[in-house]
C-alpha cells in the first residue's frame, strides 16, 4: 500500500501544461515510450506530436536513451489496467517556445519553410511554429501555382502575430520587393542614357519583350526590336536569350527603363547609297497600298514609296486598282533621300507610252499650245460724207459771235 501510495502522489506531480525532461526507453510502431524524469511515470511521444511531417521515420528523430524537454498534454488511463501514462509533445513545446520569441516581432524577417499549398496560399514552418503566407503575399505578382514554392526555404517578413487565435501571417512579397528596390537603385546608379548594355530576356509581351538587366526589368518596345516592320516579338528573341540593347530613357521613380535593340544593330538605311541610285531598275514587292501609291520593299527594312501618278501612264483613281499587297513589280528609283528615309520610285517610267486616237493626240497638242491674248478690237468712226474742203464757218455758222 505504501509502495502504491507513492506511486500515486509522484503522479500528481505531473500535471498538463507542464514542461518535462525524458529519456526515451523505447521506439516502436510509429511512438517512443519516455519516463518522465522525477516522477515515475511513463509518457507516449507520438510521430504527429514530434514533427508535422507525417512522411518522415520517428527512428530517425528520437534514438533510446535520449533525453528530451517535452510538453505534457493530458493523462491516459489504460483501458484494461489500472497503469497511468502521458501523452507528451515535443512539437507543441517549441511551437510554445516560437510564440514567445514571436511576439513583438512584427516587421522583421525570418527564414521559413514551405511545408504545403493549402487553399489561398502556403502553409509554411517556423521553428516548429505553422504560419501562413496569403496568394497574394507570396510574390510581387499573384501566384497561381503555390506548389512549386512546396519545400523551399526562403525569407518572409512577419506582419501578425497573435498566440491567443494561433494567428501567424508573413509576406514573402514583401522581401522581395526590398531587395528588388535596393538592385534597382544599384541598377540605375549604374545606367547611362544613350550606352549599350547586356541584359538576358526575361518575358516576352505582345506588345515587346522586358530584359533583365540584373535587378531592374528594361522594356524593348515591339517599334524598337528590329528595324523592320510588324515583326512578332517572337520571332526576334527568346526567353533567357543574352542581348545588347541601347538605353533610350530612365525614369528611376516609376522604376522604368526604355530599351532598343535596333539601334544596337546596322540599319537598313546605312549605306544605302551604295546600294541604291536614281536610275536604277530593280524588282521589288507590294507590301502596302495607300490612297495616294503603293510602299514597295526593295531593300530588306527599305521601302519605296511609287506615287499614284507614278503607277500607269493610265489615269489610276485607286492603287488598289492597278497593285495588290504581295505583288512582285519592277521599278524605276527616281530618287534617293537617306536622310530622311525616302525612296520614289516609279513603275510607269519603265513603260511604253501607250498611242493615243488622232483626234486625241490632235486636241491635247491643241490644248497644249500656248494660247495668244485677245487683241482689242479696232473701232473704225465715219466722218462726214465731205471729208475735205470744210472751214469753220460751215462748222458754227448758226452761232453768232
Amino acid at each position: 500500500m505504501n509502495e502504491f501510495e507513492d506511486l500515486l502522489n509522484s503522479v500528481n506531480e505531473v500535471a498538463p501544461g507542464d514542461v518535462v525532461t525524458a529519456e526515451v526507453l523505447t521506439v516502436d510502431a510509429g511512438q517512443a515510450n519516455v519516463a518522465i524524469a522525477g516522477t515515475g511515470v511513463e509518457g507516449v511521444l507520438t510521430l504527429r506530436e514530434l514533427t508535422n511531417d507525417r512522411e518522415a521515420d520517428i527512428n530517425e528523430l528520437v534514438k533510446v536513451g535520449e533525453s528530451l524537454e517535452l510538453l505534457v498534454l493530458r493523462q491516459v488511463v489504460g483501458k484494461d489496467t489500472d497503469t497511468v501514462t502521458y501523452l507528451v509533445s515535443k512539437k507543441r513545446l517549441e511551437a510554445r517556445k516560437a510564440w514567445d520569441k514571436l511576439v513583438g516581432r512584427e516587421g522583421e524577417v525570418v527564414t521559413v519553410k514551405a511545408t504545403r499549398a493549402v487553399k489561398g496560399g502556403l502553409s509554411v514552418e517556423f521553428e516548429g511554429l505553422r504560419g501562413f503566407i496569403p496568394a497574394s503575399m507570396i510574390d510581387t505578382r499573384f501566384t497561381r501555382n503555390t506548389e512549386r514554392f512546396v519545400g523551399q526555404e526562403f525569407d518572409a517578413k512577419i506582419k501578425e502575430v497573435d498566440p491567443a487565435e494561433n494567428r501567424f501571417i508573413l509576406s514573402r512579397r514583401d522581401v522581395v520587393e526590398e531587395v528588388a528596390a535596393a538592385a534597382r537603385q544599384e541598377v540605375f546608379s549604374k545606367l547611362t542614357v544613350g550606352e549599350n548594355v547586356t541584359g538576358k530576356v526575361a518575358r516576352i509581351t505582345s506588345f515587346g519583350a522586358f530584359i533583365d538587366l540584373g535587378g531592374v526589368d528594361g522594356l524593348v518596345h515591339l517599334t524598337e526590336l528590329s528595324h523592320e516592320r510588324n515583326v512578332s516579338p517572337k520571332s526576334v528573341v527568346t526567353v533567357g536569350e543574352e542581348v545588347e540593347v541601347k538605353v533610350l530613357a530612365l525614369d528611376e521613380e516609376e522604376g522604368r527603363v526604355s530599351l532598343s535593340l535596333k539601334a544596337t544593330t546596322p540599319g537598313p538605311w546605312d549605306g544605302v547609297e551604295q546600294k541604291l541610285a536614281a536610275g536604277d531598275v530593280i524588282e521589288g514587292k507590294v507590301k502596302r497600298l495607300t490612297d495616294f501609291g503603293a510602299f514597295v520593299e526593295v531593300l530588306p527594312g527599305i521601302d519605296g514609296l511609287v506615287h499614284i501618278s507614278q503607277i500607269s501612264h493610265k489615269r489610276v483613281e485607286n492603287p488598289k486598282d492597278a497593285l495588290t499587297v504581295g505583288q512582285d513589280v519592277t521599278v524605276k528609283v527616281l530618287e534617293v533621300n537617306a536622310a530622311d528615309g525616302r525612296v520614289s520610285l516609279s513603275i510607269k517610267a519603265l513603260e511604253e507610252r501607250p498611242a493615243q486616237a488622232e483626234g486625241e493626240a490632235k486636241a491635247e497638242k491643241r490644248d497644249s499650245r500656248p494660247r495668244r491674248p485677245k487683241r482689242q478690237e479696232k473701232r473704225d468712226f465715219e466722218l462726214p460724207e465731205t471729208q475735205t474742203g470744210f472751214s469753220m464757218a460751215d462748222l458754227f455758222g448758226d452761232i453768232e459771235l
